[in-house]
């Protein structure tokens, strides 16, 4: 992925011969869509308000911890949230699947568990998310869904769309697959209903702050500031859409540390991880594959994530707007 990633996020020519490619790619998607809004194609609806939070380009973009605020956020106004998902990287052999604290990330995905153990929401991945929303609500009692990514996933019907878009890497080239990282064109944003700017917000974005906090060690749960840690030889680790997203948060907390990114989803090994590290300083996601072969070194940097109160308001005006109480 890096190296595309150096083609997606600068204006190198290396990506001109892809440029056929890009244009057939888009106008698939494009036909694709129209296919399901002019009824060719079924979208399937449900009782309850659905919530997609997406992004328009491949890699991390801040949708996990938007799907946790936005969890906790409908809870504390009186909803009883649910929440879907691909399961991206599970291996298991049937789908749907429910997701608890305790499941297996190679089985269902890293990001559910950690959505899962972070909000105490119930629920159920599959690659179909219609027949996971379907699960969900035979099995749980739910009157609202929220979608963790699935933007591009039109068979699911939705009432809210909300794109999650990088504040400093952005649309990069903005060309779309292979070309660049677009999944749709960058002109698909207008017909979404918030706009969430993880970082630098433009007009009409909404600002979306994650900031790091305690680290929480693996094995025995205990809670340190991360200056108790500058003294030491420290290592950091990163297996997300944007590594350097979580290395330059510790820099901007004085931490001096050595760096080593890892795949977005990788599935770690002990191997890995091996060394001679005083401590080793790691993500939520990569915690929740490291855990079971953690050593007393291990420490995840816990997050919050932080919005202007706007962003509430509107929320709860679109879902009053569109039935959703």
């Amino acid at each position: 992925m890096r190296g595309l990633d150096d083609i997606w996020y600068t204006r190198t020519p290396l990506a001109w011969p892809l440029l056929p490619l890009s244009a057939l790619y888009c106008g698939v998607v494009t036909a694709r869509r129209w296919a399901y809004r002019s009824g060719l194609i079924k979208t399937h609806c449900f009782d309850v308000p659905v919530i997609i939070v997406g992004n328009l380009t491949v890699g991390g973009t801040g949708k996990t911890p938007l799907v946790i605020w936005l969890s906790q956020f409908l809870r504390a106004q009186g909803y009883r949230p649910g929440l879907i998902a691909r399961g991206y990287g599970g291996k298991a052999t049937h789908w749907p699947q429910s997701v608890t604290a305790d499941s297996d990330p190679k089985l269902v995905g890293d990001e559910p568990v950690l959505l899962v153990r972070a909000t105490g929401c119930p629920m159920v991945v599959a690659p179909d998310r219609v027949a996971a929303a379907r699960a969900l609500l035979a099995e749980h009692d739910c009157n609202i869904i929220i979608s963790d990514d699935g933007l591009q996933h039109y068979a699911l019907g939705r009432d809210i769309e909300i794109a999650v878009v990088d504040g400093e890497r952005r649309f990069g080239n903005a060309h779309c697959l292979p070309a660049g990282p677009l999944r749709e064109p960058a002109r698909r944003l207008r017909e979404v209903d918030l706009i969430v700017a993880n970082g630098a917000a433009r007009d009409g974005e909404f600002a979306m702050r994650v900031q790091i906090g305690e680290a929480v060690n693996l094995l025995s749960g205990e809670r340190r500031q991360l200056h108790e840690f500058r003294s030491r030889s420290v290592r950091a680790i990163a297996g997300i859409g944007h590594p350097e997203r979580f290395f330059a948060a510790l820099r901007a907390a004085g931490m001096e540390f050595t760096a080593q990114a890892f795949p977005d989803h990788h599935a770690y090994r002990p191997d890995d991880l091996a060394g001679a590290d005083d401590v080793l300083l790691m993500t939520e996601k990569d915690a929740v594959k490291c855990r079971q072969f953690a050593r007393d070194t291990f420490w995840a940097v816990s997050t919050h994530t932080e919005f202007g109160s706007e962003f509430g308001v509107r929320l709860l005006e679109l879902l009053r707007s569109r039935g959703g109480r």
